[in-house]
């Protein structure tokens, strides 16, 4: 409930998953190549307050705090522990959210409108029960708007506060951000998203009031502190880990049973994105191409312009 838009016919053919963290030399997949396709240019384009956060590397600290703030809805939590395979296959779910990220940050409208709906039919199957702070039993569905409209409040929330603390300026503000992302919330069937940073922050404290940590939200934090991911990710993984927990508000982390890490969290995932800036550059793949997608058809559109 993520918004891993990742198919099984997908996970059956063993594509290339790609990690901004992996050797320069390995390339990203045929998806990411693909957002150089398409004819348009897309949800929101250069300059946008979601391409300036969505595709700068504190989101690798953005994804982390996202799915820890997500645990806190009863609904949603029951849905990942009835449902999802992040115990069996972390780095496919981290693979799948990664694409639909991206997918709808650069791809053009039809890419970004296909990869919600395959989140949605995705979701058709996630069903179930659960109980609530009040004690009662209640049904949830997946594509249900009240935990549509929490997983996008909690991951707007994430980004925003993880690229407020490690990134840099944002066109607009964090309002810009929160108005332009709301139109991915609205094809992934949220009506009137919040269009405001103040707007967000009152819905997530509603939610909030309502937060159930039990034994499945315990497991699931567990897992994310020690996903087993292997090689230099899994290195510097406990580092970013940190950086998530100590950029929640003392609320969140008392629900999620979550101490400040007593070391400086926030300074050391500061060296490590910049060390990952400095190897890696600024610019993603996915940025790249969705780049020259927007040249080609600005080259197509030009002949046009001068007759």
């Amino acid at each position: 409930m993520d918004g891993s838009g990742r198919d099984d016919a997908d996970a059956r053919a063993g594509h290339a998953r790609w990690s901004p963290l992996r050797r320069r030399r390995d390339e990203p997949p045929a998806w990411t190549r693909a957002l150089a396709e398409g004819e348009d240019a897309g949800l929101f384009g250069p300059g946008s307050a979601v391409w300036a956060v969505n595709g700068a590397l504190p989101t690798l600290v953005a994804g982390i705090r996202a799915l820890l703030l997500q645990t806190l809805h009863p609904g949603a939590m029951a849905g990942v522990h009835d449902h999802s395979r992040y115990r069996e296959d972390p780095l496919g779910r981290l693979d799948g959210t990664v694409r639909w990220v991206a997918t709808t940050t650069f791809g053009d409208r039809r890419a970004a409108a296909a990869a919600c709906a395959a989140v949605s039919r995705l979701h058709e199957r996630v069903t179930g029960t659960y109980v609530d702070a009040r004690g009662a039993v209640r049904e949830y569905a997946a594509n249900d708007e009240d935990l549509l409209r929490w997983v996008h409040d909690a991951f707007t929330e994430a980004f925003i506060g993880a690229h407020e603390r490690w990134g840099g300026p944002i066109p607009g503000g964090a309002d810009a951000y929160v108005r332009e992302w709301a139109e991915v919330g609205r094809l992934m069937g949220v009506r009137e998203p919040p269009t405001s940073l103040a707007g967000l922050r009152a819905e997530l404290d509603g939610f909030l009031a309502d937060a159930r940590p039990d034994e499945r939200v315990a497991e699931a934090v567990r897992f994310l502190r020690r996903p087993g991911l292997p090689g230099v990710v899994g290195r510097i993984y406990p580092i970013l880990f940190g950086g998530a927990v100590a950029s929640l508000g003392a609320r969140e982390r008392d629900l999620l049973g979550l101490r400040r890490p007593w070391w400086p969290a926030v300074t050391l995932t500061r060296v490590v994105l910049a060390i990952g800036v400095r190897r890696f550059g600024r610019m993603s793949p996915s940025e790249r191409n969705a780049r020259a997608r927007l040249a080609r058809l600005a080259g197509a559109s030009e002949p046009a312009s001068r007759a």
